[in-house]
């Protein structure tokens, strides 16, 4: 535990953006399951994916990921859907 008085708000501050963090990372991992989830079952996966590439951008925007990270992410996914978009038809 922290002495000095800063260090002490610093974990106190650290605690809640821990906590943020984790829930935006869940919604994050949970729209990329849904994503990939779609692209298996042979169904439309374009509005999930729309809703995980919002989701990605948020999460790099708040910090919670690298901006790389997430536009590697989204590429990742788009091409996903568009391979099976593409074998279906």
């Amino acid at each position: 535990m922290a002495n000095i008085k800063s260090a002490k708000k610093r974990d106190r501050q650290s605690v809640g953006r821990k906590a943020r963090n984790k829930i935006v990372r869940t919604q994050l991992r949970n729209a990329v399951k849904k994503v990939l989830e779609s692209v298996e079952s042979g169904e439309s996966a374009e509005a999930s994916l729309r809703e995980a590439h919002s989701n990605l951008a948020k999460a790099a925007s708040k910090g919670v990921i690298h901006s790389n990270t997430a536009s590697r992410k989204a590429s990742r996914l788009a091409r996903r859907v568009n391979r099976a978009a593409a074998s279906v038809s």
